[in-house]
């Protein structure tokens, strides 16, 4: 047995103290940052995998805003396949692959692919798979004979203006402008569908020039997997579909299973970013980065509606952890992996705060899960309008992950999953949070917030953040004074 002198400290236990800055504007310092070693973000914010925080509607906001979300992995494959597809296929500025019928199919058919993919119009294809048209829900919505093909009605190729590959976005602006068109079919010289430029695409480029993107100019979109031998079957298959990063994510980091999955992903899937965690140590943190993680995961037990601390006794203050975790990856030559603060950050000061401490990016649960983009609908209590929001770990979650086919009661207990429910042990809560409206508007006031920080600090970015910070502790009455006192709430 060994006590350690040094305190565990977390962001209310300290202040930032301010620095000489030559900042005069807000708009002068850039909030950018390395999520993993092979993918920047324009902010640092990543929401997290929780089943009330993430699927793609809060994926495609964030990515929008310039962040990142992470698809929750309590679902089958074959759903969190599709969530990741809608992110994929959000924003793009040559959708591959789009949705296309063929000619001789019922217009019946056409109507229920537009219903069920949520489109206003397919391309219609030849049996070769050659462009000869394209149908529209205006084409279908009124036809007296569905059983008709749907060839009847569709606008045919020779009446339609259609573009080339090596088109450039400003080209088809022009077009699409031109001749007032929704949709532009990419077409080969041999007549191949290859693509479709819509004009809302064309327009979201310009109202989110700060989004994450890929190399192909679709949104960016991260997904999480566990160590259950499904795993690297699920984790290949969210790889096909795009996905940017998969988070191997469980409750303790690390250990045995989750570094040997960490290498199966690696050499199954080697051109693939991997964050992994949790961890709250220098030693996981090097463990995970050298069994391949590009980015690793930190934070035991800060979350507020995590209670492992409490069931179990283990944990680290988030404060220290991310600077023990930190220093060690910089101490084992592994500074250049990125580390991402996972829970505790409650206001935009504690994200100012962990990343001063050396995180690259901070994950967000329960200050989004209030978001119209979170899953659920709000309901009204004693008044108000709240969201539920519940850990992963939670007796609730449990269920859930049970109730999609999935048999582990959590990563570390995977002996144990056939128990009753009655002998599951909780490390998290189920509770509820304030509605909050669009998550737009929560990130703006988090990256206000970092900026202003930013400026405080004399630095012009989270680097020069991270080379000047300096911490001061403060005492109970410092914590008091630091918040608004002596008035009341209007």
């Amino acid at each position: 047995m060994k006590i350690r002198n040094v305190k565990g400290l977390t962001f209310d236990d300290v202040l930032l103290l301010p620095k000489r800055s030559s900042i005069a504007s807000r708009k002068d310092v850039d909030s950018g940052t390395m999520l993993s070693e092979g993918i920047r973000l324009k902010i640092p914010i990543v929401s997290a995998n929780m089943d009330t925080v993430t699927e793609s509607s809060m994926a495609i906001a964030l990515a929008r805003e310039g962040g990142l979300g992470v698809i929750h992995r309590f679902m089958t494959i074959e759903q969190q396949v599709k969530q990741v597809e809608k992110v994929k296929r959000a924003e793009g500025f040559i959708i591959e692959n789009p949705y296309s019928i063929e000619a001789e199919y019922p217009i019946s058919q056409a109507l229920m692919m537009m219903r069920s993919r949520g489109v206003g119009g397919l391309m219609v294809t030849d049996s070769r798979g050659d462009l000869a048209g394209i149908v529209t829900h205006r084409d279908v919505a009124m036809a007296l004979e569905t059983t008709a093909p749907v060839s009847s009605v569709m606008t045919p190729l020779k009446k339609m203006i259609y573009a080339r590959p090596g088109i450039s976005p400003e080209e088809a602006k022009v077009l699409l402008h031109e001749h007032r068109l929704e949709k532009l079919p990419v077409v080969d010289v041999d007549g191949r569908l290859i693509g479709l430029i819509t004009a809302q695409d064309v327009l979201k480029r310009e109202h989110h020039p700060q989004a994450s993107k890929d190399g192909r100019e679709r949104l960016r979109v991260g997904a999480a997997v566990g160590v259950g031998e499904s795993e690297l079957e699920r984790a290949t298959a969210l790889a096909a579909a795009g996905t940017d990063v998969l988070v191997l994510d469980i409750a303790h980091g690390h250990a045995d299973h989750c570094i040997r999955m960490v290498e199966k992903i690696h050499k199954a899937i080697p051109e693939l970013q991997i964050i992994a965690g949790n961890v709250a140590s220098g030693d996981g943190a090097v463990e995970l980065a050298r069994a391949g993680a590009n980015g690793i995961k930190v934070g035991i037990g800060p979350g507020s509606i995590c209670t492992t601390r409490i069931v179990t006794g283990f944990g680290v203050p988030q404060l220290t952890a991310i600077m023990d975790s930190v220093a060690g990856l910089k101490a084992a030559g592994l500074g250049k992996v990125p580390v991402i603060a996972d829970g505790g950050i409650k206001t935009s000061g504690d994200m100012v705060k962990a990343l001063a401490a050396g995180a690259s990016s901070v994950m967000i649960g329960s200050l989004f899960a209030g978001c119209d983009e979170a899953p659920g609908l709000p309901v009204i209590r004693d008044g108000q309008k709240v969201k539920v929001v519940r850990g992963m770990a939670s007796l609730g979650a449990a269920i859930g992950r049970k109730a999609v086919g999935n048999n582990l009661i959590s990563d570390d207990e995977s002996a144990e999953s056939q128990e009753d429910w009655a002998k599951v042990v909780p490390e998290g809560v189920e509770a509820v949070v304030p509605y909050r409206g669009n998550v737009s508007e929560i990130i703006y006031q988090l990256v206000g917030g970092l900026r202003s920080g930013l400026s405080y600090g004399g630095a012009h970015n989270i680097t020069e953040l991270q080379e000047n910070a300096e911490f001061i502790e403060i005492t109970p009455a410092g914590i008091r004074e630091s918040n608004y006192h002596d008035v009341g709430k209007l």
